[in-house]
């Protein structure tokens, strides 16, 4: 019992497998489709860049960098969902002054994510779906300082590699066998991009329709 290795211990791992990992991934990768179905110009470049450089093999994590594209895609997924606006609570480990603010040690702190990834001044149109925010005038892919979809300081997500590992290898394979289509007698303008609110920001119940590429 004086170890981490305890029954206790053990479940609250595993919840935070699923809650933290499973449940914020799956609800990011249906963003994602989502997008897909309603912006089908921004499917068609994904599709072509994954015919030209992958073809029909299947994707590798080494592929990203040859893919920017696609994973300017991902990365706008991410900012444009938000999936967790507020993040999770920190607590000061020290006394700390802040703008101004005085905030004492031990003071329980969100970190309000929203505030970055919309924020007028760091990106040309914060409220769109806009992979050009992560792309330069050569389409090189391009690291954005206000992307903090994973939370910010010393406690940022610890499972980020993991994740970013899921989405693309997830998004990819996905994108590479099926096209993502509203269902019959729905148009893409008629795709709901409200969010439900939970714990985390989840699309409204939807349907589409995955139509096989092969």
């Amino acid at each position: 019992m004086d170890t981490h290795y305890s029954e206790k211990n053990l479940i609250f791992t595993i919840a935070n497998l699923f809650a933290a990992g499973t449940d914020t991934t799956a609800t990011t990768l249906r963003w994602g489709l989502l997008f897909m179905a309603k912006y089908p110009h921004i499917q068609d470049q994904v599709q072509e860049e994954l015919s030209r450089v992958i073809g029909s093999r299947q994707v590798q994590v080494i592929d990203r960098k040859n893919l920017p594209y696609t994973d300017a895609v991902i990365h706008e997924t991410q900012r444009l969902a938000n999936i967790v606006p507020m993040s999770l609570p920190h607590k000061t480990s020290r006394d700390v002054t802040f703008q101004g603010y005085f905030i004492k040690e031990g003071t329980t702190v969100f970190p309000l994510l929203t505030s970055v990834l919309y924020d007028e001044s760091e990106w040309e149109s914060p409220h769109t779906f806009n992979p050009s925010h992560f792309l330069d005038r050569e389409g090189k892919f391009v690291r954005r300082d206000a992307f903090l979809p994973f939370s910010a300081g010393r406690r940022v997500c610890l499972g980020e590699s993991l994740a970013r590992m899921e989405l693309f290898l997830f998004f990819t394979s996905l994108l590479q066998r099926f096209r993502f289509t509203p269902p019959p007698g729905v148009t893409e303008d008629e795709l709901d991009l409200t969010a439900a609110v939970g714990f985390t920001l989840n699309p409204l119940p939807h349907e589409l329709c995955a139509v096989s590429r092969q």
